[in-house]
């Protein structure tokens, strides 16, 4: 079955319309199984998941989410690895409902137990974490069992994927909540502050992902107060950083992300603002947001742009909130670019 669902979709669907997924959970469960065999029955279940949206709608129909939670109390770490390892896949889908992860209250706990027990463990809780973070209440709850303390230490892990998914784990965290922002800023981490480390990650050397990350983290304590906006750390290296995320040279995605997030930084503050505006020509940068794109056609390819569009919209309205001078430059170049933009359509 394992060789035979991977990589292919319609396969994975068959083997789930023929009744496999409660066959393999039930093989899963049972103690009387072979370790081998429970394994193999989550690397299987684990690969299902990894289909379309409608795999995964019937995995949690089936009760996916409490089997392996609870195979997570075995001892073995290699089956541990495995039920997590499909765990991630399963709740990093839009479609899974991450308050499944918080119905039993002694879940967060021992996940946190198991954060020592290997890399793979690290990986992959942190990344349900971060996934599974969506409101105040969740923060709270991860906040409560000592999720700054046992993940801080993972942001110096020799693994980049695990010192990735702790960032996540903390950009989510800290998102317009004032108590754990100001408890970052006072965690150490190797006897370096967080929020060194942040800064760290946001050097030009660093990925891409990384840079972006960090910037948020600190972008999202002090909105909540737990660092001041004139505090070197964000006026010298999150603005700049932000406005080089801007930049044509970058992702789509990337140049979304890191104009809403810039948006939100210098939103209430004027000299954030005034610095914006002169940093790397910040204002007439924006202005390729919106060059017609000739060659886009697929509906998907009109929203990523449209995406792109929206988030320059709400740069220029945070960059010209409080101050004349930045609204009547953002305001010409407006006009020139778009009289410009809409002849180049008209053209095409």
């Amino acid at each position: 079955m394992k060789n035979a669902v991977i990589g292919n979709n319609r396969q994975k669907a068959n083997l789930i319309v023929l009744g496999a997924v409660p066959r393999l959970l039930y093989l899963l469960q049972q103690s009387s199984s072979s370790l081998e065999l429970r394994t193999e029955c989550a690397v299987v279940l684990g690969s299902l998941a990894m289909g379309t949206e409608n795999n995964i709608k019937s995995l949690v129909d089936c009760h996916i989410i409490p089997a392996l939670l609870q195979g997570l109390l075995c001892s073995d770490l290699i089956f541990i690895e495995a039920c997590l390892r499909c765990l991630r896949t399963v709740f990093i889908s839009p479609v899974t409902p991450v308050q499944l992860l918080y119905t039993d209250p002694t879940v967060i706990p021992h996940l946190m137990s198991l954060l020592s027990r290997s890399q793979h463990t690290q990986e992959y809780i942190t990344q349900i974490f971060a996934h599974c973070c969506k409101t105040p209440e969740h923060q709270t709850v991860l906040f409560n069992h000592g999720a700054i303390q046992n993940i801080a230490p993972l942001l110096i892990s020799p693994s980049f994927k695990v010192r990735m998914q702790a960032l996540k784990c903390f950009s989510v965290l800290a998102y317009e909540n004032a108590q754990v922002s100001m408890t970052l800023v006072n965690v150490l981490v190797d006897g370096e502050q967080l929020s060194q480390v942040f800064v760290r990650m946001m050097q030009r050397d660093k990925p891409i992902e990384m840079q972006l990350t960090a910037a948020k983290c600190l972008t999202y304590m002090c909105r909540a107060g737990a660092i001041r906006t004139d505090d070197n750390c964000i006026v010298l290296k999150t603005l700049p950083c932000l406005v080089r995320m801007c930049s044509k040279e970058r992702l789509l995605e990337e140049r979304v992300e890191g104009a809403e997030t810039l948006a939100y930084l210098m939103e209430p503050d004027i000299e954030l603002q005034r610095i914006a505006s002169v940093t790397d020509h910040l204002v007439s940068m924006l202005a390729d947001y919106f060059k017609y794109p000739s060659s886009v056609s697929a509906i998907t390819d009109i929203k990523r742009v449209t995406h792109l569009r929206q988030a320059a919209f709400k740069l220029y309205a945070s960059l010209g909130s409080n101050d004349e001078d930045i609204r009547k430059k953002v305001i010409i170049l407006y006009l020139r670019f778009f009289s410009q933009y809409f002849y180049s359509a008209m053209m095409y």
